[in-house]
């Protein structure tokens, strides 16, 4: 157990989180998914059920009772056909609202899953090399790279192989890792070795971003990452990221993760929920007394960071058709509407991955995805699937950029309903407009910030607004935030903002701010 389990076990004033993880660690119910199968989950204890079940990523979805999601680890956002085939799998036996997200880390969500299944679908993914652990409440969620790593002839680093390690040390190789299973707040790590930001590395808790630094006795440059901390949204709070002042080279990244979770683990505020995340232990001990801490950890001092980092092209979406650095090979991005795929959907992305590419499939921060390895040769049949006619490669301009939470379909933590929403609106703004740039809209159903409207140029936070006296689902408008080089996070500008009076607003909007025209009217 570790140092912090012990100790908030004799703290008097433990909120309710800290006590049950003081009494029963979360990864304690993998042992017993069989007998939550057999039990049924109106017979099973409530916080085993309510929140240790999050250890293994099997969510308890009050709007749905009696149907589960499950989140996956997807490290640097890569699945194998054979994985996503299973995905396809499990979801497939569950009935008309089954489904699976692609999530803005990355990672997929599946919905509709019964807790009689479970032994049956954790079999399933151990079989082809997939896992859940440790992917909901205080563990660190799923981590994120490049998505086009090892294709981009101008990355500088190959973050693949590094996030595997990271995950590996966290999870214990996917299998459970108790070092780390009793964090304060969830934590959030991103690793970017491209110079576009593609992983929105101001929005985590601990970010590596790429850098050259001159080292050693002859001052030789070297390529390294600078370091990032504290980054996240909440109800309570969003920041961004701070500079730790610090550069690691590749082989030192796993080493200075784990130092800044048992820092984090065992030093963390845990007392208020609302104030546990790592910015929180920033602000109070101040920068320097963090980067101390965290060196004592480490081993060794921190090297001071480089003067500047190498994010200096604007964030790219990878939606279309590309040459790769390997000669003859392309990689193709198609655009999910608002991330949402259903089994069919999922087959046939494995099918395309495996009869086109090398049968690996790899997810965008966007919620879109990417096959790569398509040769020159097979490129043109490839762009005449069906697939294509749903998940386009040259979506409209608000279509393209388009990100939305799972909303209150499924989510008990949802104020408004988002996905279906945004979708029916941001078509009927695509009607009345012409557009000559993407315009990146993100829709979140609640103050949690899943859908991260503080990254968009128009976000939108659900709420709850008045209307004629009466409470009716409204939206928040966030905006200023920027993605890629000089990102920021955008601020609130419009509070209460009905659904039903939206469309109007975010049409004078985007005139206003974005440029938009009126299209023509249509002559008879």
């Amino acid at each position: 157990m570790t140092e912090a389990a012990t100790t908030t076990s004799t703290t008097p004033s433990l909120n309710k989180f800290e006590k049950f993880k003081a009494e029963k660690d979360g990864l304690a119910v993998k042992a017993e998914i069989e007998k939550f199968a057999s039990l049924g989950w109106e017979a099973m204890d409530e916080t085993d059920r309510d929140h240790r079940l999050k250890w293994m990523g099997v969510f308890f979805r009050p709007v749905t009772p009696g149907k589960f999601m499950m989140r996956l680890r997807m490290p640097n956002g890569i699945l194998s056909c054979e994985q996503m085939r299973v995905l396809a799998e499990v979801i497939q036996r569950y009935g008309d609202d089954a489904c699976a997200d692609i999530t803005t880390r990355q990672n997929i969500q599946l919905r509709g899953i019964r807790i009689e299944d479970l032994p049956n679908i954790f079999d399933k993914f151990r079989a082809v090399g997939l896992t859940s652990v440790q992917s909901g409440m205080d563990n660190v969620r799923n981590i994120t790279g490049d998505p086009l790593a090892g294709l981009d002839a101008d990355e500088l680093f190959d973050t693949r192989e590094l996030v595997q390690q990271i995950q590996d040390m966290i999870t214990n190789q996917g299998e459970g890792n108790p070092e780390f299973s009793n964090l304060p707040r969830k934590f959030n790590i991103a690793i970017t070795g491209g110079r576009d930001n593609s992983v929105h590395a101001e929005i985590n808790d601990l970010a590596f971003v790429p850098a050259f630094k001159e080292v050693g006795e002859e001052s030789e440059e070297k390529f390294g990452f600078n370091v990032l901390v504290g980054g996240f949204f909440s109800a309570k709070r969003c920041d961004a990221a701070i500079p730790l002042n610090a550069w690691v080279p590749p082989e030192d990244v796993v080493a200075l993760c784990r130092a800044v979770l048992e820092v984090f683990r065992d030093r963390g505020l845990r007392a208020n929920r609302q104030k546990s995340r790592l910015m929180w232990l920033i602000d109070e001990w101040g920068l320097e007394k963090f980067r101390a801490e965290v060196e004592k950890q480490f081993g060794k001092p921190l090297i001071s960071a480089a003067a500047h980092d190498e994010i200096d092209w604007e964030k790219r979406d990878h939606i279309g058709v590309y040459k790769q650095k390997q000669p003859g090979l392309n990689y193709v991005g198609l655009h999910v509407p608002v991330g949402r795929l259903y089994a069919e959907d999922m087959f046939e992305i494995a099918r395309l991955a495996e009869v086109y590419g090398s049968g690996e499939i790899r997810m965008t921060v966007e919620q879109n995805f990417v096959i790569p390895n398509i040769p020159d040769s097979r490129l043109e049949t490839f762009l005449t699937e069906d697939l294509l006619n749903r998940f386009l490669i040259n979506p409209k301009p608000l279509t393209r950029s388009l990100v939305s939470c799972t909303g209150a379909q499924f989510c008990n933590f949802a104020l408004i309903e988002t996905k279906n929403r945004a979708l029916a609106m941001i078509k009927a703004l695509e009607m009345e407009l012409e557009l000559t740039r993407p315009v990146r809209i993100h829709w979140t159903g609640c103050p949690n910030s899943c859908g991260q409207p503080q990254v968009a140029d128009i976000g939108l936070m659900g709420t709850k607004a008045r209307k004629n006296g009466k409470a009716v689902d409204g939206v928040d408008i966030y905006m200023g935030g920027k993605v890629g080089k000089e990102a920021q996070l955008g601020t609130c500008v419009t509070k209460g903002v009905p659904c039903e009076d939206l469309l109007p607003v975010l049409r004078e909007l985007l005139i206003e701010q974005f440029g938009a025209r009126l299209r023509e009217p249509a002559t008879v």
